[in-house]
């Protein structure tokens, strides 16, 4: 997962699941001269800025709630996973709107002005008084809390990002990628796609949140400002020469077709199959006799696994219209091929949910690891490393892991095995890393705490251990290894296995999972916090240790559950 939000270059595809199936779509008139890598400077530019302003306004974001909010610090975890949440399944949206209704290119335009309002509105609360309680002194009593409308200020800058990534994060490159006819250029498009992402949030992350550390928060979040519009300005200025394809109607619309089919037809009983017609779709010539409204004789049934959902491409009396052979009654008949589009859609879920765990465990870890750092010695020589700035580290190590990946330890792979891992493969190493790297933050905390009780400092929340910040790195460095592994090979997955008209949306099954992890790794903080006293608000009196061991174990169980789906699970197009 990402840092403030996840991923590897996607593989080479199935081109008869997917540059067949792009190629059919209709194209406006001169799209064919349009496209090509003439586009990539300008979209190459829209990526970076985007990158920047979202990692200068996240990265940072728990400090700053801390510093200028008076916010209690657990409680700044919890808004900053419920915030990054937002921000990690908005993409989702955002990609069923481009793909329903408006297409790629207007959605990613619309939604980079959101990012320079945002960006504006986070600079205004950085800016004036009114718009944030009066600093907090330790020592001076009660600090003064922050008002509804600060915090409505606040929350509208967070909204308008939301709004900015879910309609360009994923749908940026879905845009590129539409740039390109041959598989080849796409997955160079890709691979670019994710090196500008976290070579964005890196600067983001360390530069941007530098200054605003040390100079001036306001001024950190115009720099971020910046960026943005220098990335729409990009975006714009490349509008004459891209391919805009436009909405296809929403995927899902087939699948609630088929739920609802399959549920009406219930009592059929499907075990005399041989005597049952199974619908393939609107007859393609008039000389296909009026019986066989199923198309040619020659087309297969319908697949045996779960063989329920058959029925809704089972023909019934008035389902269709005898003379064409087109439906008569949409939402009680599909096609067999929208019957297996749903049947891959159901097998990988369990395969799926198996990453949630995972997602909650790093969402969790990612906080608190901001948390521990603003409570060890940060000194690096004469530099002391911003607390916001700890999280770079998984960035930093995702990309050398995957140049690892790619230029080393795969072609090793391939050389002592004779095949590329697997995408479950690649998943399941990623797993036991990020168990490994929930373990040593639960040591790292334990030394910190060590330092903290032999001092006799359980009491003061402001003291500072003497034990460095960079002790830190090691987990973080593990979980980056591990996102390198298991996200990517999530993408790679969804990607091949799920049906041609899911392959926009497929992608956003990762930002699902990344959601998820945020939504409830804050929900697993707020009942710790209700049923023992492991996370008070003074962080030298916590027992921050004991929640990694616990997301320890889960993950340890959940790896045993991932085994078993993927032990079960059968690749329909991986390999092919």
């Amino acid at each position: 997962m990402e840092a403030n939000g996840s991923q590897h270059p996607l593989p080479s595809r199935n081109l008869s699941a997917d540059v067949d199936h792009e190629s059919l779509q209709p194209q406006p008139s001169g799209a064919r001269s349009k496209g090509g890598w003439i586009t990539f400077p300008f979209l190459a530019v829209a990526m970076l800025g985007l990158g920047v302003a979202r990692g200068g306004a996240t990265s940072n974001f728990v400090v700053y709630l801390v510093k200028k909010y008076n916010v209690p610090r657990v409680d700044a975890a919890q808004i900053s996973s419920i915030a990054l949440g937002c921000l990690s399944l908005a993409p989702v949206g955002g990609a069923i709107v481009a793909d329903a209704f408006f297409g790629c290119y207007p959605v990613v335009a619309v939604s980079m002005v959101f990012s320079v309002l945002a960006l504006v509105m986070f600079t205004l609360t950085a800016s004036l008084h009114d718009l944030r309680p009066a600093a907090c002194h330790p020592g001076a009593g009660p600090c003064e809390p922050t008002s509804t409308g600060q915090m409505a200020a606040l929350y509208a800058a967070v909204f308008m990002l939301c709004v900015s990534a879910g309609g360009a994060r994923f749908n940026q490159a879905t845009l590129g990628a539409s740039q390109f006819d041959a598989a080849a250029d796409r997955d160079v498009l890709f691979n670019w796609y994710f090196v500008f992402f976290y070579a964005s949030s890196v600067v983001g992350s360390t530069a941007i949140v530098y200054v605003q550390d040390n100079v001036s928060w306001a001024l950190g979040y115009a720099i971020s400002g910046a960026a943005s519009f220098a990335g729409l300005a990009a975006l714009l200025a490349g509008t004459p020469y891209y391919r805009r394809p436009g909405a296809r109607g929403s995927p899902f619309t087939g699948l609630a077709r088929v739920a609802l089919a399959a549920a009406r037809k219930w009592k059929v009983n499907l075990a005399t199959s041989e005597e049952l017609r199974f619908y393939h779709g609107r007859r393609s010539s008039a000389g296909d006799k009026d019986g066989d409204v199923s198309g040619a004789t020659s087309l297969a049934a319908p697949s045996n696994s779960f063989s329920f959902l058959n029925r809704a491409a089972l023909i019934a009396d008035g389902d269709v219209v005898p003379a064409d052979g087109s439906v008569f009654r949409p939402w009680r008949i599909c096609t067999v091929q929208e019957v297996e589009d749903f049947k891959a859609v159901v097998r990988i879920l369990p395969l799926w949910s198996a990453s949630i765990v995972l997602s909650v465990a790093f969402g969790t870890q990612i906080n608190f690891t901001v948390l521990q750092a603003l409570a060890m010695d940060r000194g690096l020589g004469r530099f002391t490393v911003p607390a916001g700035s700890m999280s770079v580290v998984i960035l930093i190590s995702i990309v050398f892991s995957l140049i690892l990946l790619d230029r080393a330890l795969l072609p090793l792979w391939r050389r002592l095995t004779e095949h590329t891992p697997t995408p479950l493969q690649r998943i399941g190493a990623g797993h036991v890393l990020a168990i490994l790297s929930l373990a040593a933050s639960a040591a790292v905390e334990r030394h910190r705490m060590a330092t903290v009780r032999t001092h006799g400092e359980e009491g003061h929340q402001a003291w500072v251990s003497s034990l460095s910040a960079m002790w830190l790195v090691l987990p973080l460095a593990l979980a980056g290894a591990g996102e390198a592994l298991y996200f990517p090979g999530g993408v790679t997955l969804y990607y091949e296995e799920f049906p041609p008209s899911l392959k926009n949306t497929s992608t956003g099954m990762v930002a699902v999972i990344i959601a998820l992890g945020f939504y409830l790794s804050t929900a697993l903080v707020g009942v710790v916090r209700r049923t023992t006293a492991w996370l008070p608000n003074n962080m030298n009196a916590s027992k921050l240790e004991n929640l990694y061991w616990l997301l320890t174990v889960m993950a340890t169980v959940n790896f045993g559950y991932y085994l078993l789906c993927a032990k079960l699970y059968k690749y329909q197009n991986v390999g092919k």
